[in-house]
């Protein structure tokens, strides 16, 4: 008998695009689709927690995911419920969607303070000590070679999108080798990163033998986040930042930058990057001399 069942969730998932009329710069109408940006706002036992801005893919995946790597609930099986219901936002063009949290025996007041604000967009601010307990994070031994790491970003190339469709979103993806894992879009690369980690939880992935991928830039926040999920491997079509690159070199994480084609910069953790003489790409030939 289960005696710690996993959390109720609903299925609330919401349209990703809308189209709009738009003139191009000849005077021409047409439709175009854009990503359909929504708030959400989360109660924790009926008290107002956060209000994150969502495409709504998979609102209670991300909302289970902001708990875990906020640090505001230590277990999944502490959550009785998570209830998203977008029809309340509906009524009135501005106001939010809501997503209800239950627990089963409650949890203590949400902290007041320190509160930081870091760099991201669509959520960008995280509660308590932005660098607390990450010295208690141990990264399994996991390696990536190069060949993987060009078959990842291929994939990512070939994924159908919204993206691809509408633009002004970010991407994240979890890898297990070759095989995608998750993929996740959502108007802040911190959305979709809570998205993934909330998949994780809900369906006990583990994140030790894993690869995380992000179009967006490896900050302090997004380092610290899949090093919480014990995923040893982050790869960004982007690059670092300069804190977030002491946190990946800190706790011992293979941080990969500006990774497009058979291009890429290994920041930190050169040791969890096998080198094939094989995979890496010809040399361009020297510019000819004037």
């Amino acid at each position: 008998m289960n005696l710690s069942p996993k959390p109720r969730l609903t299925q609330a998932s919401a349209a990703l695009t809308q189209g709009v009329q738009v003139i191009n710069e000849f005077g021409e109408s047409s439709t175009i689709a854009i990503p359909a940006e929504r708030a959400l706002t989360v109660y924790l036992d009926k008290r107002e927690l956060v209000t994150l801005m969502t495409l709504g893919a998979h609102p209670e995946w991300l909302v289970l995911g902001f708990l875990r790597n906020q640090r505001l609930i230590a277990s999944v099986e502490e959550i009785e419920s998570i209830t998203v219901d977008w029809s309340i936002g509906e009524a009135e063009l501005g106001q939010p969607g809501v997503a209800a949290v239950k627990t089963r025996r409650g949890v203590p007041e949400t902290p007041k303070a320190p509160r930081v604000v870091t760099t991201g967009c669509g959520q960008g601010s995280v509660f308590g000590d932005l660098m607390a307990d990450i010295d208690a994070i141990d990264l399994a031994p996991a390696q990536i070679t190069q060949a993987t790491l060009y078959n990842l970003v291929n994939a990512i190339r070939v994924q159908e999108t919204t993206y691809k469709s509408a633009g002004s979103v970010h991407a994240c993806a979890l890898f297990q080798g070759d095989q995608m894992r998750m993929f996740v879009e959502d108007v802040g690369r911190h959305n979709a990163v809570d998205t993934i980690a909330g998949w994780m939880w809900m369906h006990d992935v583990s994140g030790q033998d894993k690869v995380f991928y992000t179009t967006g830039r490896l900050t302090s926040e997004m380092v610290i986040k899949s090093a919480q999920m014990g995923v040893p491997i982050a790869v960004s079509r982007s690059g670092i930042t300069q804190m977030g690159l002491e946190v990946a070199q800190r706790v011992g994480l293979c941080a990969i930058g500006r990774a497009t084609n058979k291009r890429f910069l290994c920041f930190s953790a050169p040791e969890r990057l096998l080198w094939q003489a094989e995979a890496q790409p010809t040399p361009a030939p020297p510019m000819p001399a004037l």
